[in-house]
């Protein structure tokens, strides 16, 4: 049996065409905390995002060639009541889906950033 010392998720990145925008975006109208912002070269910054309080944060990443923004991050945030953070996100001018439920699944939804990058929000379990 393999061991590992990996313990947790640190980071995953999405493509973004402009950083300022996406920070203003996740920011300021999702509320999330901007955990770091360092320069990488000459043109490239390396930015970290999250909720506050989480563990894993999300790289915003300028787009290179065969990166393209605008695709199902597959990226699930959770929330105690989906219903009122869809509400909360609509009235802050995030555009959302519609709030889609099935039996024994919980309720969800989606949204998507300024690049078209699709996010999912899912209640958390009761």
């Amino acid at each position: 049996m393999s061991s590992t010392s990996i313990t947790d998720v640190r980071t995953i990145g999405i493509t973004v065409t402009d950083q300022d925008d996406a920070v203003a975006f996740f920011v300021g109208r999702l509320g999330f905390e901007k955990r770091l912002d360092v320069p990488m070269g000459a043109s490239a910054r390396w930015i970290e995002v999250a909720p506050p309080g989480a563990t894993t944060s999300i790289a915003l990443n300028v787009s290179e060639a065969g990166s393209d923004p605008g695709v199902d991050t597959g990226i699930r945030l959770s929330v105690p009541d989906a219903d009122a953070e869809h509400a909360s996100m609509t009235e802050r001018g995030v555009a959302v889906g519609e709030v889609m439920r099935w039996p024994g699944v919980p309720p969800m939804y989606t949204f998507e950033d300024p690049d078209g990058n699709r996010f999912y929000v899912v209640e958390e379990s009761r």
